[in-house]
Parts: C-alpha cells; structure tokens; sequence
C-alpha cells in the first residue's frame, strides 16, 4: 500500500494479529524431529507436485471472493475498500470475474497499489508448486499439531527477487497425511521504502478441504501497522473465498478447457434435460446455463415434474422460461 500520495495496498493486519494469537492456541509445540518414514526432499516433492495438481483444480471451481480493507484511528474504522466478485465462467466456459458489490472506496490515508491488488488475486491465496519451488530457500523447521491435523512446518524465502515479480515471505503448514499446504503465514515481497514507498502487512491466510479432495483457501485474514516514513498507518484486511463449487465444462458435445480455449469446436445441437441437469449439479450458475439454453436451444419440453429437477439442481425462474421459449422441434 501506498500512503495517499502514493499508498501501498493495505492489509487488515489488526485482524491478522487477533487471528494469529487465537491460532496459536490451537496449535501444539512444533517438534524438530525429521519426517517419519519419509525424507524432508520427498515431502516437499510431495507437497509441490500435489500443489500443482491443487492450482490448476481451483481453475475448475466457481467461487465468492470478499474482500475487506481498513485504516485504524485507535479502534475506529477512518477509511474502507470493499469488494465482492463471483468468479465463474460464461457461456463459453471462459474464467470470467464479475464484480457483484462494490462501495465508494472511502480510504483517505492510504491507497490500494497494482501490488495490492496483485496479492489479493495470486500471493495470499499462495500456492507453491513443482515449477515453483527452485524460486525459493525452504527450510524444514519441525512437526505441529493444528487443531485436529498432523503438519510439516517449513520457511520458506524467495531465492532472489526479479523485476515485476511478486513472492512470499514465511511459514508454510503441510498436512502430513495429503501433503497440501493448509495455513500460510507471512508477507508479501519486494516492499519499496524509498521514493514511492508501497508497504504491505503480514497476513495469516486458513484452507479447508473442499469436496474431500482439495485444500483451497478459504479465509485470509492481515492487522499489521506500517511504518510509512512520515506516518504509521494500521491497516486491517479480511478476504473470503466461499460458495467453491466445481463447473462442468462438458455439455452435451461442448468441450471447453478451463482456461477458456476450446479443446473442440463449439457445436450447436440443442441441450437435453440431463446435459442441464447434469451441468448444474457440476456447479455451473443458473444465469450461465440460461445463456446457454438461448444460444443453442432445448430437445424436450418442461413440465411440472422436468421443473421441479432443474430448481432442484439450482436452476431459477429464468432458466425455466428461456428452456420453454427456446424448444427446438426434433
């Protein structure tokens, strides 16, 4: 973050800290004893490959992403950033972010920076996989219980910072059973400290385990105080990621990657019940598949019954009336 001149992004470290003290209360001594039956190379192998499968899963999913920041005068709120974004995907199965909530910014100490928002997206959700690590110096510090799991505790610090890059500074916590990394703590690196100065806070970032499979991030929370030259700003962050839910990119004999590039051509044959069916249970919004049913139509027609499952499986009033309008004879 900025100071308003210039501010860096701020980050709700106030919360950061409440976080991190009620943490560590659930968490155990950390044990240096070495991994057993296994190496610390192999666990970070491990965990790097299991990442990488992690990063390109949570391209499939659609999710809610609020977020929060706040300057402190003592322990009143002087300034806020907010934001909500779905992130989903159109009809054509490109990514797509559509910004659903979003209040006057009212931030009048600091302002959010390119780097501000870069961290939001890719640094505090980290993730740090197989094409990544050889980035980073990774120490293994020892063992640790957090609530109910068994962890791997690791340091880890960027190797060397190159121009336009972004990376993290701190503590990693891998699950000693999926090794998949399940709590991030640290801060977010190059800081710049003269001229324009841009300063960011520590932040403590907790993953659940979604669908039984996947450790995705569900809750970031920062309340730090930065040290600006000509004045200390205490910042307070907190960014959600709920409603994860995985998209069904294959509808009937459209097949899209998740990136968006098409794998096969679009084609136009109408949509039967079980391709709106099955693509809603897979995630995909209501609005999407409404869009969907205008450009390529419908084979069946709703009746009370046929109704009844689409709601079922999240469709709306919209989707119902586009599949009536849209019926394609046989």
């Amino acid at each position: 973050m900025t100071i308003k001149k210039a501010l860096p992004r701020l980050l709700a470290f106030s919360v950061l800290l409440a976080c991190a003290a009620v943490a560590q209360d659930q968490e155990g001594t950390i044990n240096p004893a070495p991994p057993k039956g296994v190496t610390v190379d192999q666990v970070v192998q491990k965990f790097a490959e299991k990442e990488k499968i992690f990063k390109k899963e949570r391209e499939n999913y659609v999710y809610t992403q609020t977020v929060k920041v706040q300057t402190l005068d003592g322990d009143t709120v002087d300034g806020e950033y907010q934001q909500t974004v779905e992130v989903t995907f159109d009809d054509k199965g490109k990514r797509v972010e559509n910004v659903t909530f979003a209040p006057q910014d009212t931030l009048q100490r600091v302002s959010m920076s390119r780097e501000d928002f870069q961290d939001i997206e890719s640094l505090m959700p980290f993730v740090l996989t197989s094409d990544e690590i050889n980035d980073y110096n990774i120490k293994y510090v020892g063992q640790q219980q957090v609530d109910e799991l068994g962890t791997y505790v690791f340091d880890i610090s960027p190797k060397e910072m190159k121009k336009d890059h972004r990376y993290f500074d701190g503590r990693i916590w891998v699950d000693d059973r999926d090794f998949q990394i399940v709590k991030t703590h640290g801060k977010p690196v190059p800081e710049t400290h003269k001229g324009n100065e841009n300063l960011f806070p520590r932040f403590t970032t907790y993953r659940e385990q979604i669908d039984g499979k996947y450790w995705f991030p569900t809750y970031t929370r920062a309340d730090d105080t930065l040290h600006f030259k000509n004045a200390d700003v205490h910042i307070r962050e907190i960014i959600k990621y709920t409603n994860y839910q995985r998209f069904n990119t294959s509808i009937g004999k459209i097949t899209v990657s998740y990136g968006g590039e098409k794998v096969e051509e679009l084609k136009a044959d109408p949509l039967t019940k079980d391709d709106i069916l099955e693509t809603l249970k897979g995630g995909t919004p209501a609005k999407t598949m409404t869009d969907m049913v205008k450009k390529r139509g419908v084979s069946f027609t709703v009746d009370a019954d046929t109704e009844k499952e689409i709601r079922k499986a999240g469709g709306d009033t919209d989707l119902i009336q586009a599949i009536e309008n849209n019926k394609k004879s046989s």
